[in-house]
């Protein structure tokens, strides 16, 4: 859909070239005593006719600064301002015109439509009456009598909408405005109104952009930049927040509602920007704890809640604190299920946490509200195999040891479950045979979390020491079995490794 702003643009951009049109009717005027005005009165209807609207500018300035009286000149200069969108600079030398030559109806005709744009329907009306008045061309009648006929119409349309806001009929309310800011489309008035209509009814999009216009359509407009910076806020859009405040500020130091609001959302954004700069440098604790800071700062306002929460998921993943991270992540999805990186960080803290099952659903979960993510596709791959050598043998289990284990840690708990299971300690048959798996599984699981590749090929979901998981891969062979039997017949009269 074309906004009205749009084609109200395009209109202007049109409206010199009619004007110029229009203007023919007067070249026979007097312009002035001195020649030079007449020379940059030409020079800048030519520009003007060739689109050159800063040079024809320069020249009806110099045309009004040698001939204050001279209504041409300011006329002239008031279609360069609205052929440039400067409607604001036009009002005034359109008035000008007026007051010199209160009979000359293109110019009333002007004003009071620009009066009309910025919703002043009394100023309007008066001079859409005053054209009607004066001996009009059939046209220019014609236009006055619809114009004045339409600020009617906006009038009732006005009070309506004032009615219904007062009876907080918002959805109303903001239906009547629409209708009046089509036509008075620089009205500062009715686009707050429509706002606070936009705010009430939760649509907050709406109302910013309403804001914003107004903000540059009223000077100073304190108000507006302060409403945007508190929505803003709202929206958990710290850095947006702090950029209108300072709009604010900048117009009004003293302004107590800005002062106040900048100061709250300063120490927010420094927190936030803190805490992101340690995620970044690896210092995890120090991410948690600021942002811990945030939710102490702001606990009120929802977004910054969960964005906290979630940062602090995120963090606690990343130093490999898994109960902690499921925890505070899984406070997080309660709130917002469908949260692709808090899932994401689950999944990875359930898989450090050996909870295979449920990573796997987290990352299916994830893949359905993030179709090509290839983060996502990994992870769902690594955690369905992991899950599935779960089922199989687990050699972190097997020596009962977590998968962050070092070295050292693997190589004393080897020890001491090969001792506890050495076979040469078990006389009767069937325990002795239970013993040589057993044995068989402890060994087997030091030679593979010993064995940097190996042990990166298991964390991946692949068994080194499986053929079924190994199909398609160079065997990695077991080295204290090779050649050998060591539970065959007979006693055993090997050393085992301990080493």
């Amino acid at each position: 859909m074309v906004s009205i702003d749009h084609v109200a643009h395009k209109i202007l951009t049109y409206f010199p070239y009619v004007l110029v049109l229009i203007d023919i009717r007067f070249q026979g005027g007097k312009c002035g005593k001195d020649g030079s005005v007449d020379n940059h009165m030409e020079m800048g209807k030519k520009l003007l006719a060739a689109g050159q609207l800063a040079d024809a500018l320069s020249h009806f300035h110099a045309a009004v600064d040698r001939d204050p009286q001279n209504y041409m000149a300011y006329y002239r200069r008031a279609t360069v301002f609205l052929a440039m969108g400067k409607s604001k600079s036009a009002l005034p030398d359109l008035s000008r015109v007026i007051e010199l030559k209160p009979d000359f109806t293109s110019a009333r005709l002007q004003r009071g439509n620009l009066l009309l744009k910025q919703g002043k329907l009394d100023e309007a009306e008066s001079d859409f009456k005053k054209v009607l008045k004066s001996n009009p061309s059939d046209k220019e009648e014609k236009e006055a009598q619809s114009q004045l006929t339409k600020s009617d119409e906006i009038q009732r349309l006005v009070a309506q909408s004032r009615r219904s806001f007062d009876d907080k009929d918002y959805v109303t309310a903001a239906a009547q405005l629409d209708t009046v800011i089509e036509t008075c489309i620089w009205d500062v008035t009715s686009r707050e109104m429509r706002a606070e209509c936009f705010i009430q009814m939760g649509e907050m999009g709406k109302a910013i952009s309403d804001l914003k216009a107004a903000s540059k359509l009223k000077n100073d407009n304190t108000q507006a930049f302060y409403k945007l910076s508190t929505i803003y806020y709202n929206l958990g859009d710290h850095e947006m927040s702090l950029s209108e405040v300072r709009e604010c500020l900048k117009l009004d130091p003293d302004h107590k509602q800005c002062y106040s609001h900048y100061k709250q959302v300063k120490k927010l954004n420094k927190q936030i920007q803190a805490a992101e700069e340690y995620i970044q440098e690896q210092r995890y604790e120090d991410a948690v704890s600021k942002y811990e800071a945030v939710i102490t700062t702001e606990p009120n306002v929802q977004h910054f809640l969960l964005l906290a929460k979630e940062r602090i998921c995120h963090a606690l993943t990343q130093a490999q604190q898994a109960s902690r991270a499921i925890s505070v992540c899984s406070e997080v999805l309660k709130s917002n299920p469908a949260n692709v990186n808090v899932l994401k960080d689950r999944a990875e803290a359930y898989l450090q946490d050996e909870q295979y099952e449920e990573a796997v659903k987290d990352y299916e979960t994830a893949a359905k509200h993030s179709e090509g993510d290839r983060h996502i596709k990994e992870g769902l791959e690594r955690a369905q195999r992991l899950l599935k050598q779960s089922q199989k043998r687990d050699y972190y289990k097997i020596l009962g040891v977590k998968r962050t284990a070092q070295k050292k840690e693997i190589i004393r708990a080897y020890r001491k479950l090969a001792q506890q299971w050495h076979p040469d300690n078990f006389q009767d048959p069937e325990e002795k045979k239970k013993a040589e798996k057993k044995f068989i599984d402890i060994a087997q699981a030091k030679e593979v979390l010993t064995d940097p590749e190996m042990r990166t090929k298991f964390d991946h979901g692949e068994d080194p020491m499986d053929p079924e998981s190994q199909q398609g891969h160079h065997h990695h062979h077991f080295h204290g079995f090779q050649g050998f039997n060591p539970f065959g017949s007979g006693p055993f009269n090997f050393k085992f490794n301990f080493n």
